[in-house]
């Protein structure tokens, strides 16, 4: 069992995996760390690699003067959700391709992450289907979750915003 197996069984993303097919994973994997502050990746950059947090919390930032410049008298980077431990970010990005939709900041002062290569991870899947099939359908239910979320969270602010007029 390698150094990272425990953490990856852990997560939902790596569910129902069996023990060769996590070793085939924690073979991508690598450790970063960061300090409190300190930025993982920055809003509208292209880089493409999934995290996995193993230690401290992170901030999801955005800018909204990125989509309404004059709307937005204060451009302050807003944090809009904080991930903890076994929690993951980079899952847009990986699965379209596309820019980074958010920026992610450390929030602990020692906040460390595995970091998840796109192309290796897409490579690993595209050579062994099972396995692929498995974390693209764990993926596919962690975003559905994270979407259902972000559902219930814009449905709260529109009721709360209806209500004070």
């Amino acid at each position: 069992m390698g150094k990272y197996t425990n953490f990856l069984k852990e997560s939902d993303l790596f569910y129902n995996l069996s023990p060769v097919q996590f070793e085939l994973i924690e073979s991508i994997c690598q450790e970063l760390q960061y300090k409190k502050g300190e930025f993982v990746f920055d809003e509208n950059s292209k880089e493409n690699d999934l995290y996995l947090i193993l230690q401290g919390k992170v901030e999801i930032v955005v800018t909204l003067s990125l989509v309404a410049t004059s709307f937005i008298p204060d451009d302050t980077p807003r944090v809009i959700a904080i991930l903890q431990r076994g929690q993951s970010f980079g899952e847009m990005a990986l699965v379209d391709g596309g820019v980074r939709s958010a920026s992610v900041r450390a929030a602990d002062r020692a906040t460390r992450v595995l970091l998840l290569p796109r192309k290796k991870l897409m490579m690993m899947c595209e050579t062994y289907p099972e396995l692929g099939y498995r974390v693209m359908f764990n993926l596919a239910a962690d975003l559905a979750q994270k979407i259902r979320n972000t559902d219930l969270k814009l449905r709260d602010a529109l009721l709360s915003s209806s209500n004070s007029r």
